[in-house]
C-alpha cells in the first residue's frame, strides 16, 4: 500500500472511531485513561530502554542538546506523563456541557453546547511525551488523533501507543482512536494536512521550519506558535529577591522549551542593583549574556547584542538584556520582538501590573512568576496539545476545551416562526 492509501485508511479509520468517541461516556473515556497510565506505569523500565535507542541514535546523529532533552524519557519524565493522565481524567469533561441557555421573546430557549472538533491530526518532533499528551486530551475531548511523530524517536513512540492501544481496548474503545503514522516519510505529513474529508484540524509541535512548512501547505485549519521569544521586564519597582529568583529561573530551569525567557529587560532606575548579582548566577550557570551597550557596562564580559538577538529563540544558555527606561520603553520593546507567545512583568506597583497585563498582547501574560509556568500542566488543563500564539480558535496552552468546539442549541415545545 501507497502512503497516499496508508494516509486515507488511517483517516478513514480515525473518523469512524470519533463517531464512537463523540457519544462515549465520561466514565468511559476515564477508565481508558487511567488504563494507559496504569501500563505505563508497569512498563516504565521497557520504555526507558526504547527511549535509550533513541537517544543513542540522536547522539550518533548530532542532535544538539536541547534536541535530546525533547526526547529524553527518564523516570521523571514518565511519572509527569502518569500524573498528566491522571489529571486530565480527573478534569472536568466538556463535552456536552450547556451554556449560556436563555428565554428569547418568542419563547424559545437558546443556549450553546461543547462538542468534540472530530479528528485531529498531530505532527511532532522529538517530543515522545507528547504522544501521550496528545492521546490524553483527544480522548477525554471526545476527539480521534493521527499522530506522526518524528523519527527521531520511533522507538520511543512505538512502546507508548503499545501502551494506549492495550488502555482503549480494556475500556472498550476503539483502537483506531489513536492512531501512529508508522513511516517516517515525509509524503506522509504532506497527505495527512490535506484530508479535508477525514482531518478536521491539524497540530504542529516542533521547530519552526516544520510549523512554517505546515502553515503554508495545510488546507486544514491549524493551531500553532512558530516562536517562542518571551521576555520578562525587571520594573524599577520590583522586589529583589523576587526578581532574581523568577529571571534565573525563567532562564536556567530548562533551556530547550517555548516558554524559556529568550529576553530580559530591566528598568534603568534598578539595573546597578540586579545585574552584577544576575550576572554571577547566570555565569555560575553556563550562561552566555549579549546585552545592550548599557547592559555591557555593567557586565563587563557581556558579548555586545545585534538587531538578531532581540529576533532570536536560542532555546540554548544563551540571554539577551537589554535596559530599558521603564514600562513603556519595556512594553513597546515586546511589542516589536515578541512572537506574542509569554511575557512576564516583576514589580510590586498594582497599577504598572495590571496595566502590562491589559497592553501586552501576548497568549500568556504573568505579574512576578516565572514564564516557565506558561504550560498546560501548570495552568491546569491537566496537558496540552501545544501552544497557540494565534487568535482563532485557541490561544495559550490548548487543553481540552480548546479541542472542542460551541454550537448553538434551541429548545421549544411546539414554537413556530410567526
Amino acid at each position: 500500500m501507497d502512503i497516499k492509501d496508508t494516509m486515507r485508511q488511517l483517516g478513514q479509520q480515525a473518523k469512524r472511531a470519533a463517531t464512537v468517541l463523540s457519544k462515549a461516556e465520561s466514565g468511559q473515556k476515564n477508565a481508558a485513561l487511567l488504563a494507559i497510565a496504569t501500563t505505563i506505569g508497569q512498563r516504565a523500565g521497557q520504555l526507558t530502554e526504547e527511549n535509550e535507542k533513541d537517544l543513542q541514535a540522536g547522539q550518533q546523529n548530532g542532535l544538539d542538546a536541547a534536541s535530546l532533552d525533547r526526547l529524553t524519557l527518564n523516570p521523571k519524565a514518565i511519572s509527569a506523563l502518569i500524573e498528566g493522565l491522571q489529571q486530565v481524567a480527573a478534569l472536568p469533561d466538556p463535552v456536552g456541557e450547556i451554556t449560556g441557555l436563555s428565554y428569547r421573546p418568542s419563547g424559545i430557549q437558546v443556549g450553546q453546547m461543547r462538542v468534540p472538533l472530530g479528528v485531529i491530526g498531530i505532527i511532532y518532533e522529538s517530543r515522545p511525551n507528547v504522544t501521550v499528551d496528545a492521546a490524553a486530551l483527544c480522548l477525554k475531548s471526545g476527539n480521534a488523533c493521527i499522530l506522526r511523530g518524528g523519527s527521531e524517536a520511533i522507538h520511543s513512540n512505538r512502546a507508548i501507543a503499545a501502551c494506549i492501544t492495550e488502555g482503549l481496548e480494556a475500556a472498550g474503545l476503539p483502537a483506531a482512536a489513536v492512531q501512529i503514522v508508522a513511516t517516517a516519510d515525509r509524503a506522509a505529513v504532506g497527505e495527512l494536512i490535506t484530508m479535508k474529508d477525514c482531518v478536521d484540524v491539524i497540530v504542529p509541535r516542533g521547530g519552526k521550519s516544520l510549523i512554517e512548512r505546515i502553515s503554508r501547505e495545510a488546507t486544514i485549519p491549524v493551531i500553532k506558535h512558530l516562536d517562542g521569544i518571551c521576555h520578562v521586564y525587571i520594573d524599577d519597582q520590583a522586589d529583589f529577591d523576587k526578581a532574581i529568583a523568577i529571571a534565573v529561573n525563567a532562564k536556567t530551569q530548562r533551556y530547550g522549551v517555548c516558554n524559556a525567557m529568550e529576553t530580559l529587560l530591566v528598568a534603568e532606575a534598578i539595573a546597578p542593583k540586579v545585574l552584577p548579582e544576575l550576572a554571577r548566577q547566570y555565569r555560575a550557570k553556563g550562561v552566555a549574556l549579549r546585552g545592550c551597550g548599557k547592559t555591557c557596562s555593567f557586565i563587563p564580559d557581556c558579548q555586545r547584542a545585534t538587531e538578531e538577538d532581540w529576533h532570536t529563540e536560542y532555546l540554548a544558555p544563551i540571554l539577551s538584556i537589554r535596559i530599558v527606561d521603564g514600562l513603556d520603553q519595556a512594553i513597546a520593546h515586546i511589542g516589536q520582538y515578541s512572537s506574542a507567545h509569554t511575557e512576564a512583568i516583576v514589580t510590586e506597583n498594582y497599577s504598572r501590573a495590571r496595566r502590562f497585563l491589559r497592553e501586552v498582547d501576548s497568549s500568556s501574560v504573568l505579574v512576578n512568576a516565572s514564564t516557565r509556568f506558561a504550560d498546560g500542566f501548570e495552568y491546569g488543563l491537566g496537558a496540552e496539545i501545544g501552544i497557540s500564539t494565534d487568535k482563532l480558535h485557541a490561544r495559550g496552552p490548548v487543553g481540552l476545551q480548546g479541542l472542542t468546539s460551541l454550537k448553538f442549541i434551541v429548545l421549544g415545545d411546539g414554537h413556530i416562526r410567526l
